[in-house]
């Protein structure tokens, strides 16, 4: 069974720093790509940032780029997303998930996991 648990997630003042953390187990990490999702109330999910298997190539939604990286260790089955500066339109609830390619699209990734929340105030 597949598992995907999110953590690192809470309050921080805007222009703040947040380290979120996902560890997989159930799959072979190594030959999954990751990424990083978030959903704002009332909003679809989002994508925030992706990386390869091998870390060699990671891609950003704009929103984030210079503010945020995506980060994996294979070792650890765990994959990172370091925020800084973080704003209030980055508050939402923020999802890890695994795939196959290096897509944007929600429908790209096979497990999910439950979330954990990011609450940025100004």
């Amino acid at each position: 069974q597949v598992q995907l648990v999110e953590s690192g997630g809470g309050l921080v003042q805007a222009g703040g720093s947040l380290r979120l953390s996902c560890v997989a187990s159930g799959l072979t990490f190594s030959r999954n790509v990751m990424g990083w999702f978030r959903q704002a109330p009332g909003k679809e999910r989002a994508f925030v940032a992706a990386i390869t298997w091998s870390a060699t190539s990671s891609y950003y939604a704009e929103s984030v780029k210079g503010r945020f990286t995506i980060s994996r260790d294979n070792a650890k089955n765990t994959v990172y997303l370091q925020m800084n500066s973080l704003k209030p339109d980055d508050t939402a609830v923020y999802f890890c998930a695994a795939g196959d390619a290096l897509k944007t699209s929600p429908s790209a990734y096979n497990y999910w996991g439950q979330g954990t929340q990011v609450t940025v105030s100004s």
